[in-house]
């Protein structure tokens, strides 16, 4: 009858339902299946647990989407339980509270759903970095849902936990992206570094760049510096020191830039040697490997005169404050002679300042014939306006119309020295030059000091190393 009416109806799911009841052999289990069919939902379930068939009673919850009330039937009972099933159940109640937005009560049932995906979109919608952080560090190696939680980190910023992120599942290169992008070059470049990454050397011109368009040219000495690009930060250590000394106003801060970027060099000139000792080690001796990198070192070098004088601006604003410290402190002839070599340096210190000096301590020593060679030589300089030139010239006539422009001291020591650079080492204690066979020389910037006279200090004067 039932059959044949679904028939009449054209309606096939019907008459399936009725084939599916003739199949059964239980009266009770066929009304249930008609209580079901009708909507009758409670009355069917109801049946289905007097016959205990609480399995087909969790299957028609979840048909109906009813997960509540499958975790209910799941929990109750005397039988043990599908752990999956469960979990689906605790996932798909999740589900629900994330539909609606209710985050905190979404979390609490993919806890126990153990559903890490979704769990993690709930953390990162309730902004709660920690807990995603903690997840991150609970899953392992290489797990697919790490990328993820990576880029969910970038959006806010959090650049330490996507970098742990990204290299736990073996993504450097998505980590430095990520660092980039964050503007922590630092973090990148010493990634790339870690990694051995081919892009190190780009990526440090970007970093580089980026620093120098806002004037961080310190904060680049130092990127170059740690990615040991030694003259390239050297060639910014000299130009701040340039910089530096144009204000006239501290030697002592121009003086020690210099002698930073002087350092640099130096660890230029070591790291240039230690690869050529590598690169032939085993086949050419010490010598012929040192000569290699020499070689390499004249090869490679782009700015030769910065390699080949690395400590010549360091050298003149030493003199320069030397001669001024023993003029202070009564050491006449000896601030004359510092400044006698001070001359050598008119590309580092002005030519005013250095022969202004040098009037100062040849007329203090009474040298005055070295004193009128400094003052003809100031009245020259094309760089002084005329107001300045007629100070000098005044100032002149004002001491030699008292002082005949002669030495009162011993003959031989007014000339100012020509072309003796790099001939004749000078003591960098006193500013006077060697002419002993035996003298002290320092390990680091190779600068000269009679023994006697380096025996009362504990730290190179120019470079400020330790003697011990």
């Amino acid at each position: 009858m039932a059959e044949q009416a679904f028939v009449h109806c054209k309606d096939y799911q019907g008459i399936e339902f009725v084939k599916r009841l003739s199949n059964l052999h239980s009266e009770a289990m066929k009304q249930a299946e008609v209580a079901a069919y009708f909507s009758r939902f409670e009355e069917a379930e109801r049946m289905y647990m007097d016959m205990d068939r609480r399995d087909l009673a969790i299957s028609l919850r979840i048909k109906l989407g009813d997960w509540f009330r499958v975790l209910q039937l799941l929990k109750t009972g005397s039988g043990d339980y599908d752990d999956t099933l469960l979990e689906q159940a605790y996932n798909a109640i999740g589900d629900y509270f994330a539909d609606r937005q209710k985050w905190v009560n979404a979390v609490q049932y993919y806890l126990q759903g153990r559903s890490q995906e979704r769990l993690a979109e709930c953390y990162y919608m309730l902004e709660d970095y920690d807990a995603l952080e903690r997840l991150a560090n609970l899953l392992p190696e290489n797990h697919k849902l790490l990328p993820a939680i990576g880029q969910m980190f970038v959006t806010v910023g959090m650049c330490e936990q996507t970098v742990n992120a990204y290299l736990k599942c073996n993504q450097p290169k998505a980590a430095v992206d990520a660092c980039v992008h964050l503007n922590q070059w630092n973090r990148a470049v010493e990634l790339a570094k870690n990694h051995n990454m081919k892009e190190i050397k780009s990526l440090l011109a970007k970093y580089a760049s980026h620093l120098l368009e806002k004037n961080n040219t310190l904060e680049t000495v130092e990127l170059y510096r740690k990615a040991h690009h030694f003259l390239d930060a050297a060639k910014l250590m000299f130009k701040i020191a340039a910089e530096e000394a144009k204000k006239i106003i501290k030697p002592l801060r121009v003086k020690k830039l210099y002698v930073l970027a002087a350092l640099l060099v130096e660890n230029y000139h070591s790291q240039v040697r230690n690869s050529q000792q590598t690169k032939y080690e085993g086949k050419k001796s010490e010598a012929t490997s040192a000569l290699a990198g020499l070689l390499e070192e004249d090869a490679t070098s782009s700015d030769n005169h910065i390699v080949d004088n690395a400590w010549r601006g360091a050298e003149a604003y030493h003199f320069f404050l030397l001669a001024q410290r023993q003029l202070y402190e009564g050491y006449m002839e000896n601030a004359m002679m510092t400044a006698i070599h001070l001359c050598d340096y008119e590309d580092i210190i002005p030519a005013v300042e250095i022969y202004s000096l040098l009037a100062i301590c040849s007329s203090a020593n009474r040298a005055f014939s070295t004193c009128s060679q400094a003052f003809i030589t100031l009245e020259s300089l094309e760089s002084l306006d005329p107001e300045q030139r007629q100070l000098y010239e005044d100032l002149a006539l004002e001491i030699f119309t008292k002082h005949a422009p002669k030495d009162s001291r011993m003959a031989g020591q007014d000339k100012i020295p020509e072309g003796t650079e790099g001939k004749i080492p000078t003591c960098i204690v006193t500013g006077r030059t060697i002419s002993e066979y035996q003298f002290w020389m320092c390990s680091v910037c190779k600068h000269c000091a009679l023994e006697q006279e380096i025996s009362k200090f504990n730290f190179c004067p120019l470079c400020h190393s330790s003697l011990a």
